[in-house]
């Protein structure tokens, strides 16, 4: 059952906002400085929900009561714009447990919904939390996501509807899009490693610059110190994060690489002994707090503006810019990423930049880091759904603006809002430890494209690694790539297998008092990669001044294969390729064996567990905390002038 539009003369409202775009200026002061417009008075009998949205990242303009148990609920657009309504984070009191409560958000504006393939909403308890140790959970029966009749300005709503129960009586929970992840927790992040005196040494902190709120945007340096005697360049490698504030899955994302990079572990040393890691964590701060979906305080996507000058109305964007001009003028820049979330698909992929005439040396090829990442989380991350167009409508994103500076490795990493399609982990929604993991996996792909590669230049093998399906022709194609020796770490024997010969992963056993995930995460870092598999470049042969290499040309020939926009002259290069080797009959015959037969699959002892997830996050609100120094009244007008960092 659809329940229609209410007009709120058919109910009653019990909690009305501030509008977005109603005023020149904004002002969002302490929480309890600030009053709703309208909220009701309760009664000790009165059972009315109640409502309340202004903390850090919260959203919800208005709410109207239907009937007792019934709640139709507004978002608010982002400030100074009439739309983008998508993120949503309130919270309720005041509530009965184990009675059938209907929430209904009307004012949704995008037609297509991760709602419609089986995304639920999360809930958050204070009593679960502080009883339990429960953190968020999904919620929500008879999910229906659909066009209703309403609309503003010519632009149709779409409603989401739910029905619940909630767990304790007079309790206060919380309601989200995704698991939030604030300004506040991102500063409390930086202090614990500002005064860790491990991790201060390689982790330098310093101000981007301030948004237009007087926020701070941080960016971290973190490489090791350089051992004496020793002068070798590091390449560099730039991350960003929630440049649009309700993507706050980027922010776990980042979370999960940080804590890696900055880990004690033997690959972590490694990398930070090969590259100079620059990153920035939050890229629009003030939408974070304002609890904006998309926009910063201009009204504008950020996320558009890579190509302009104007350093007062986007700061964070232009000193991010100028940083990595300055950077790439001391050092060579390895690759640039930007962390995403995905409001419409599912799986985590990558978006790239690639020429028409592409360079025949794999290891500057754009398709190939993606490919390794896949090859390293294979139940989470989609490299047929990635893709390698540079669009028109994407000129202004960091992604093609730093292809065009001149970065060849430039990306953005897009992450499902939902959750996998993929193997043993399809339908199931993303938690915050699949996330962390994320980053975590992006660490492990950097290690093997680069700098195994690096130490073990020369020793090259020729292997047919595996047979994969194409996604448009239906047909298997065999791929051979160069693959070279590499170390204990990515061999196929650092795998368990049964007793039938079956790969699993290895066994952690569950500590008491743990977070208990739904897919079997290992406990050290170590464990983080996929089986044996290197891709890497082949040394091409000389003969008569040009450079002749079969099996790159293979792997670009199936890596193009992927992406079903790219519409490629296939015909001719398999003429081509026709022509260069010889005939089935004068190929020599080879005899395969056990050990040339990798299996890539997906495991077969990886079943989805049946327990529930105990991971408790961060609070939404925690009790007498005392509040960030930059959470303070955030009061801009067009007129006003940014602060400039140093």
């Amino acid at each position: 059952m659809m329940p229609p539009y209410q007009t709120p003369d058919k109910g009653t409202v019990i909690y009305l906002g501030e509008e977005a775009n109603k005023n020149s200026c904004f002002m969002y002061s302490r929480v309890r400085d600030l009053c709703p417009l309208k909220q009701i008075l309760h009664q000790k009998e009165d059972n009315t929900l109640i409502f309340e949205a202004r903390f850090e990242s919260g959203n919800l303009q208005k709410v109207v009561k239907v009937n007792e148990f019934e709640y139709q609920l507004t978002l608010r657009a982002d400030l100074y714009t009439s739309r983008h309504t998508q993120w949503y984070y309130f919270q309720v009191s005041n509530m009965q447990a184990g009675m059938p409560y209907r929430f209904t958000i009307v004012n949704f504006t995008n037609r297509n919904s991760l709602y419609k393939r089986g995304l639920r909403p999360l809930l958050y308890s204070e009593a679960d939390a502080k009883k339990h140790k429960v953190g968020w959970q999904r919620t929500g029966n008879e999910i229906k996501y659909y066009k209703n009749n309403a609309g503003q300005g010519g632009r149709q709503y779409f409603s989401l509807t739910w029905t619940f129960q909630f767990p304790h009586d007079q309790d206060t929970c919380y309601f989200a899009h995704c698991y939030p992840y604030t300004y506040s927790n991102l500063q409390e992040y930086l202090v614990a490693i500002s005064k860790d005196p491990v991790k201060s040494k390689f982790c330098k902190i310093h101000i981007l610059c301030h948004s237009l709120a007087g926020n701070v945007v941080y960016v971290l340096t973190i490489t090791n110190p350089l051992k004496s005697g020793k002068g070798t360049k590091r390449k560099a490698v730039i991350l960003t994060a929630r440049v649009h504030p309700g993507e706050t899955n980027s922010s776990w994302i980042m979370k999960g690489f940080l804590d890696y990079i900055l880990g004690d572990s033997g690959k972590a040393q490694l990398l930070r002994d090969s590259f100079v890691f620059k990153v920035v964590p939050m890229l629009n701060p003030d939408g974070v707090i304002v609890g904006n979906h998309r926009c910063s305080l201009t009204g504008q996507d950020l996320n558009r503006k890579y190509r302009s000058n104007v350093k007062k109305c986007y700061p964070s964007i232009w000193y991010t810019r100028n940083m990595i001009k300055r950077v790439m003028g001391e050092r060579d820049v390895f690759l640039y990423c930007d962390i995403h979330g995905h409001n419409r698909k599912q799986n985590v992929f990558m978006y790239g930049c690639e020429r028409k005439q592409q360079a025949n040396a794999p290891y500057v090829h754009p398709r190939i880091f993606p490919f390794l990442l896949s090859k390293s989380c294979p139940e989470k991350f989609s490299f047929p759904d990635c893709r390698f167009r540079v669009r028109k409508s994407k000129e202004g994103t960091g992604r093609v603006v730093m292809w065009k500076m001149g970065i060849n490795n430039s990306y953005t990493l897009e992450a499902s809002i939902c959750g996998s399609k993929l193997g043993c982990r399809q339908s199931t929604h993303f938690d915050m430890k699949d996330l962390e993991s994320i980053g975590q996996h992006f660490c492990d792909a950097l290690l093997k494209y680069c700098v195994h590669n690096k130490e073990t230049r020369g020793l090259e093998t020729q292997h047919k690694i595996f047979q994969v399906l194409d996604p448009l022709k239906r047909v298997k194609l065999p791929i051979i790539a160069s693959a070279k020796q590499v170390g204990e770490d990515f061999r196929s024997e650092s795998l368990t297998h049964d007793a039938k010969g079956n790969h699993e992963k290895p066994h952690v056993p569950q500590e008491a008092g743990k977070s208990v995930c739904r897919d079997k995460t290992p406990s050290t870092r170590e464990n983080f990669h996929s089986s044996s598999f290197n891709l890497v470049s082949k040394k091409m042969k000389k003969h008569n001044g040009k450079s002749v290499s079969k099996s790159a040309e293979k792997t670009f020939q199936y890596l193009k294969g992927h992406d079903r926009s790219a519409k490629s002259n296939s015909e001719k290069e398999e003429k081509k390729m026709k022509e260069r080797l010889p005939s089935k009959s004068a190929r020599p015959k080879k005899t395969r064996t056990a050990s040339q037969d990798v299996n890539f699959g997906n495991s077969k002892s990886c079943q989805a567990q049946d327990r529930p997830q105990f991971s408790l996050p961060l609070l939404p609100e925690a009790k007498n905390r005392q509040r960030a120094a930059k959470y303070r009244s955030i009061f801009w007008s067009p007129s006003s002038s940014a602060n400039e960092g140093t």
